[in-house]
């Protein structure tokens, strides 16, 4: 707990140590973990309400099942902090870890999962192939016709959302962070390679850092400091369902991997949704029918129980994608001090706590637990890209 006198709620300051600009889960995490760590005036600026972005249309899913090296990291670290979130920051997040288990159609897709798993346990994820009864034991609503195996990790599960960036906001401003909301970016003002000020609707903040957490809208935001920040809005649709009979509370995150096709329990019913082919980038967030005849098409060959479900809500929201579907994590080269933590084509929320802590690191000049070079944004000009196959 801090003892710094608390500034009134929603006051802008007139300079920082650092701003971080953009109040999803990946802002609050960093805001936490500075201030945590004794760095002094941290201004988080959000144009909305917190979560309000991304962070808030998530599904919540947590896992650590990933073909990269450096993902299973970030999202075997992230576990592990959500496993304590409730004695550190001290938060309820609803965390519920029923595993996430990938359904497998195809002789390809068996043979990645099995190497997926062989590398996720040589860094401690106790992943491990099922055929197919033993993964309808585990998720009994799907059909196996056609399903050659799974993939499975008990250690996974999914959580509230907005309950992670409460919580970590909330510790934050403990450490003295302060919080603004409702204060669009209008600009970063610079002078020569420095940073000078971040402009907002509400005023200038004077800083020589600032760290860009703007998911969707980060090429925006990084445009304004003169850097290049390859991340593309994409729509992504979620459904939910009333009462499924025969639904128990410990069913996995289930993912039908040839259709993207996934669900998990949500209350008595269902949190369902997958990836349209068809949809082109953009910032709609309108909840369109256009995906709902794919949806049925591949609910009718891996769930067919759920068609009977009633459909109660739903939502749009955006993925922040990158050309080859990883996260940019690092600091530009000019100008100076200018961070991002960005991209992560649909598993920012699984990876915050992780990453919370690298920014901390690099922000501090420290060494990160792992090392997230080949994740700066410059790869794709020197044809580093790094593919990550274990996405929906």
């Amino acid at each position: 707990m801090s003892g710094r006198a608390a500034r009134p709620a929603g006051v802008l300051p007139g300079r920082a140590s650092v701003v971080i600009i953009g109040g999803g889960v990946m802002g609050t995490s960093i805001a936490y973990h500075l201030a945590r760590a004794g760095v002094r005036d941290v201004v988080l600026v959000e144009r909305d309400q917190l979560a309000s972005g991304s962070t808030s249309k998530a599904a919540g899913g947590v896992r650590a099942q990933f073909s990269d090296v450096l993902n299973i990291q970030l999202g075997a670290r992230s576990l592990e902090a959500f496993g304590r979130f409730g004695e550190e920051p001290g938060h309820d997040i609803g965390l519920r870890r029923v595993g996430y288990l990938f359904l497998l159609s195809t002789p390809e897709q068996v043979a990645s999962f099995e190497a997926g798993v062989r590398l996720q346990n040589t860094l401690g994820v106790p992943s491990r192939m099922l055929d197919a009864a033993e993964a309808q034991r585990l998720s009994p609503l799907i059909s196996t016709e056609g399903l050659l195996a799974a993939a499975f990790s008990p250690d996974d599960g999914h959580c509230t959302p907005e309950a992670v960036v409460q919580g970590y906001a909330d510790a934050a401003r403990r450490h003295g962070a302060v919080i603004v909301r409702r204060c669009a970016v209008t600009g970063i003002e610079t002078k020569g390679s420095d940073i000078t000020a971040v402009l907002t609707s509400r005023g200038r903040i004077a800083t020589s850092d600032v760290i860009c957490t703007a998911g969707a809208w980060s090429a925006e935001v990084g445009a304004m400091a003169g850097v290049e920040l390859p991340v593309q809005p994409l729509r992504r649709q979620i459904a939910v369902t009333g009462a499924v009979p025969g639904m128990s509370s410990d069913v996995p995150m289930t993912i039908d991997f040839d259709s993207s096709f996934y669900f998990h329990g949500e209350g008595p019913g269902v949190l369902l949704g997958m990836s349209d082919p068809e949809e082109t980038p953009g910032f709609r967030t309108t909840v369109s029918d256009a995906w709902l005849p794919r949806l049925h098409a591949a609910i009718s060959r891996r769930a067919p129980a759920l068609l009977e479900a009633p459909v109660t809500g739903g939502w749009a929201g955006l993925y922040e994608t990158t050309p080859d579907h990883n996260a940019l994590i690092g600091e530009a080269c000019g100008p100076t001090r200018f961070l991002y933590a960005t991209g992560f084509s649909g598993h920012g929320f699984l990876q915050a706590p992780a990453v919370g802590e690298v920014i901390r690191d690099l922000y501090l000049g420290r060494e990160p637990f792992v090392d997230v070079s080949p994740l700066r944004a410059e790869r794709f000009a020197l044809q580093e890209a790094r593919p990550e196959a274990n996405l929906v």
